[in-house]
């Protein structure tokens, strides 16, 4: 019934298996790829046909990950899998990136790929199997693609590359770095790192690169054993040539004087008419589409030979120049920390907030259930563009934002243990034209030095372009957002004084050499230097204190054993607290106990409650009591935390006292002395010998006059 077939090798000490002709025969292509016991499906599909006039390329991707990979029924009230989570969103965007440069040129028909976790043994990432079952997929489909690539993760532990670090190694590594490409170069590049040097950055890619041909040769042998028919092109529209020659002699010119202008609006309003005239132009002969897409074209050759031929770039810059850059801080009256980073036409506006535990965000992963004490959220308003757009939630381009950013924020934060807040970051981005990205990093560092959060130093991030033809290339740094669009590379480099913290690399072409990646660390670092420079006009460190708006937490520890009575019996005796206080408290497994509260007064009040409910009674001591239960030979007092003591009637006053009621009623505050304790340790109290109303020990007074007189003194 199944014809199968498989392809296996071993690959960083473990078996990775390639399968199909069993599962999902009627997608176009379909491998079931096995690493270790972690297991995912990847389907490739495309429509037999573009749709009439689209001339852009339709692909998704989309990972999903099924929690019964893992043993797991979903939490929540539905017990289904829901809308993707930000780890599905940002796999999907790493399994894209690599792939859609390499189909055919032309080829415009939707597409989709669906990688499905099936199993996870907790030991191997997902993500990495599913873009090598996704390669696989598509090279085995004959649909137009000009694979396949390879993936690896490498990691960087005790002064080594570690290839596929298992989940238990990571913590370890001073680098998590994603790589991808073909058998000829680089295609994609993620990672995050300890403030590593350039040169360890990139023996890191190059050491990924070599260590997946395997993989890459593996696919092209399961290829020539099951691929189906490739598909067949249409040829290029024979009208091609002679529309590009009209729009070359009619629009070239007014192309090439919209890119002489500096301003991204006058730019773009230039551009505009342009575009109008062209489709104008040939409205008539139903050629709108072919004529807008050859507009683009001609837009590339433009820009990319201006800048090729030694000229400056559209904003008259030369290749290394970064754009000027204004930083502020504390611009929000409220907020705990805040900064607007401008660099030329792109702004970004961070806002840092510090909470408590209870703020943390809890994460429901296939590994497990997790909190994160760190956040940061990026937002990209169509006003920042100076577009009207719908408003909704955050899309896969948030989400790989603000991903980038916070991975070089991350390794610079403080340990929970010794900062104890949980940090949320903002970027609203009010302008782009540029790395709105690298602006959120640069805005990020301000925000939280400004909030008191003790960065060991500033962290800056630069995006870098390449323009690359078979005879040169240059490339560029702090590109423009036309740049981005009309070149070959995006680069983009983020980390310290002292070393990389964040590396994210997308080419658009086949591939990029070694010496293009190494020029372009180099110079990303001379303008990393450059931008820590112009940040530290407006701060140099962290300040010395948190924000006054922010609350302040102080930690102390409990015995484990008193826990319980701290919480109280659901919870009644910790919610008294913190509704009476107004503080908030955190409670760990391990006796930590962290009171946060703005008010100082409120916070002290909160500690001195926990410490007296963990308090152990002193013989002798006087405290304050409430009396809780009356009986006929006693009144029971609660006078330490959730601690009760009994009141013997005889030792209510100093006379004979007939009835408890005569002296005592419940609820009654007394002053209470531990004169013992029972055999079962049960608190003997006393009232008798405490004035009532100033809390002296009247014991003592009496011991005092019992005393007999010392004999006086003779002189000699």
């Amino acid at each position: 019934m199944f014809q199968i077939y498989r392809k296996e090798l071993m690959w960083a000490g473990r078996r990775l298996t390639l399968e199909t002709g069993k599962l999902a025969r009627q997608a176009d292509g379909a491998v079931l790829a096995t690493y270790g016991d972690t297991a995912v499906l990847c389907t490739a599909v495309a429509m037999k046909s573009a749709k009439a006039g689209q001339d852009f390329f339709p692909l998704t991707v989309n990972y999903q990950e099924k929690t019964f990979a893992a043993g797991k029924i979903p939490g929540g009230f539905f017990k289904r899998e829901g809308r993707p989570s930000e780890r599905e969103t940002l796999v999907s965007r790493l399994i894209d990136r690599p792939l859609r440069p390499l189909f055919a040129p032309g080829f415009r028909n939707e597409t989709q790929i669906i990688c499905t976790v099936l199993s996870h043994d907790l030991e191997n990432d997902p993500d990495i199997v599913s873009m090598i079952g996704a390669s696989a997929a598509l090279t085995i489909s004959g649909i137009p693609f000009l694979g396949p690539i390879g993936g690896a993760r490498v990691a960087y532990i005790d002064g080594g590359y570690v290839l596929n670090p298992t989940l238990a190694q990571l913590p370890r590594s001073h680098l998590d770095l994603v790589v991808a490409g073909t058998a000829e170069g680089v295609l994609m590049v993620e990672s995050e790192a300890r403030e590593l040097p350039e040169d360890v950055m990139l023996g890191a890619v190059t050491f990924g690169h070599h260590e997946f041909q395997p993989v890459i040769q593996a696919i092209i042998e399961l290829a020539e054993t099951c691929a189906r028919e490739p598909w067949d092109l249409p040829p290029p529209p024979r009208e091609y040539g002679a529309i590009e020659t009209k729009l070359r002699e009619t629009i070239g010119p007014a192309i090439d004087t919209a890119y002489r202008e500096q301003g991204k609006q006058d730019r773009s309003n230039r551009l505009d008419a342009a575009k109008a005239q062209a489709i104008e132009l040939f409205a008539e002969e139903e050629h709108c589409a072919l004529a807008a897409k050859i507009f683009k074209d001609l837009e590339k050759e433009i820009v990319r030979g201006g800048i090729l031929r030694g000229g400056n770039r559209i904003d008259g810059r030369d290749s290394r120049s970064v754009r000027p850059i204004m930083a502020e801080v504390g611009i929000l009256p409220r907020a705990h920390g805040s900064a607007l980073f401008t660099r030329g036409e792109t702004q970004s506006l961070v806002v840092a907030t510090l909470g408590t535990g209870q703020d943390e965000q809890v994460i429901d992963a296939l590994e497990g259930e997790y909190r994160e004490n760190f956040m940061l959220h990026y937002n990209f308003p169509p006003y920042s563009t100076g577009e009207a757009g719908r408003m909704g939630s955050p899309g896969r381009r948030e989400v790989g934002h603000g991903k980038l950013a916070w991975r070089a924020i991350h390794p610079l934060l403080p340990p929970k243990d010794s900062f104890p807040y949980t940090i949320r970051l903002v970027s609203e981005i009010t302008e782009s034209n540029g790395s709105s990205a690298m602006a959120s990093v640069c805005g990020a560092s301000l925000a939280l030095m400004d909030a008191g959060v003790p960065l060991p130093r500033p962290i800056a991030g630069i995006a870098m372009g390449l323009i690359k033809e078979p005879e040169s290339f240059v490339v560029l740094s702090d590109i423009l957002g036309d740049e981005d669009h009309l070149g070959d590379m995006d680069f983009k480099v983020a980390g310290t004084e002292k070393g990389v913290t964040a590396l994210q690399m997308d080419i658009k072409i086949t591939s990029i050499t070694e010496e293009i990646m190494r020029m372009a660390l180099n110079q990303a670092r001379e303008g990393r230097i450059h931008i820590l420079g112009e940040m530290a006009k407006a701060l140099t460190g962290a300040r010395e204190e948190i924000s006054g708006n922010a609350p302040r937490i102080t930690t102390l520890t409990i015995p484990k054993d008193k826990i319980r009575e701290v919480i109280g019996s659901g919870g009644k005796v910790i919610r008294e607290i913190t509704e009476t206080t107004g503080a908030k408290i955190d409670i760990d497994d391990d006796g930590t106990v962290k009171v946060a509260a703005t008010d100082g007064n409120a916070a002290q009040a909160a500690i001195d409650w926990i410490r007296g409910i963990v308090a152990e009674p002193e013989l002798g001591a006087i405290y304050n009591g409430k009396v809780v239960k009356t009986v006929d030979f006693g009144a029971f007092v609660n006078f330490l935390g959730s601690r009760d003591g009994l009141v013997h009637i005889s030792e209510l006053a100093p006379h004979r006292v007939g009835k408890v009621g005569d002296v005592v009623k419940l609820g009654d505050s007394v002053k209470v002395k531990v004169v013992g304790f029972d055999e079962r340790g049960k608190v003997k109290l006393s009232m008798r010998q405490v004035d009532q109303q100033t809390g002296e020990d009247l014991g003592n007074r009496r011991a005092e006059s019992a005393r007999p007189p010392e004999p006086a003194k003779v002189a000699p």
